[in-house]
């Protein structure tokens, strides 16, 4: 039976194995499933099937597979304790880390194309393109079990800067031809909900504006938010406000008062008080010891 599996990508931004190795079938059910974000899994030990788009493909190692937004997808491994399957997953949401892109527009265009773009999934990779690959995956591994919560977004974003790189360059060696490039698939709801947030999040929330834009009712905006994601849509545009206020805390001197402006809340009282809800701590001691994190 199909399933839309709920994962919260908002509260933890990235979510990331490497190296991951199953020696039973038992974890592999033949259940298509769906879930919110972008999943790259990446193949380096087993064979087997994926069913996506109504076609089926051989896995074997060297495959990547994308699975974009609300796609659903069925992994059918042959696993045994003679022929493990082993396999990394970096999995995000992209509305969360686009921005961080805007510097780099080839990369940008081909981080989009990933989540809005048809794809021709899996691809293959030779055991070079692979290794290059997996050394980017190794290195995040390693330096997560050292991070603390508050250090999770500038980690995972230099990360996915530097890996999807690395991505387009063995991806335009593999496919310099793929005609998909230039079409575009059409967004589930959850995910125009996001982009809706992306563009208006400075603003107050109008559910009754977002529901007249995006042709859908308020009730079933906010249930099929909900359903789809896990979280409610005042939660996902809180969430995208303290993200916000946390770059511009970091990336320069700004007032508080200021960057509460800047990200929509006019009250500075209140934006402290949601700040240290969500982080733990009011926005003053968080800049305080970044920078003296920076200094030391």
């Amino acid at each position: 039976m199909p399933a839309i599996q709920p994962l919260d990508l908002n509260r933890f931004p990235l979510y990331f194995v490497y190296k991951r190795k199953s020696v039973s079938e038992e974890q592999f059910k033949n259940i298509f499933h769906a879930h919110q974000g972008i999943e790259l899994l990446l193949v380096h030990e087993g064979m087997g099937t994926l069913i996506v788009n109504q076609r089926s493909y051989d896995i074997r190692p060297g495959t990547v597979c994308v699975f974009q937004p609300y796609q659903l997808h069925d992994v059918r491994m042959n696993v045994s304790e003679s022929q493990p399957f082993v396999r990394s997953i970096v999995h995000y949401e992209p509305a969360h880390y686009e921005s961080y892109f805007d510097k780099w527009p080839n990369l940008q265009s081909f981080f989009k194309h990933l989540h809005k773009g048809k794809l021709h999934s899996p691809y293959r990779f030779g055991p070079e393109a692979m290794e290059r690959l997996s050394e980017i995956l190794l290195g995040l591994d390693e330096r997560i079990p050292a991070l603390s919560k508050d250090r999770y977004f500038e980690e995972f974003s230099l990360f996915l800067l530097v890996f999807f790189r690395m991505f387009m360059q063995v991806w335009e060696q593999k496919q310099p031809d793929e005609s998909g490039l230039r079409e575009t698939r059409t967004p589930h709801p959850a995910e125009k909900i996001m982009e809706w947030v992306e563009r208006h999040y400075r603003e107050p929330l109008r559910l009754e504006r977002m529901s007249k834009e995006l042709h859908l009712s308020a009730h079933h905006l906010s249930h099929l938010f909900k359903e789809n994601t896990g979280s409610s849509i005042t939660d996902y545009w809180t969430a995208k406000r303290m993200q916000q206020a946390v770059l511009l805390l970091l990336s320069g001197d700004s007032p508080v008062a200021r960057i509460a402006e800047e990200v929509g809340i006019a009250n500075c009282s209140h934006f402290c008080k949601q700040f240290k809800t969500h982080f733990g701590e009011t926005p003053y001691r968080y800049r305080k010891r970044w920078q003296d994190t920076f200094k030391s």
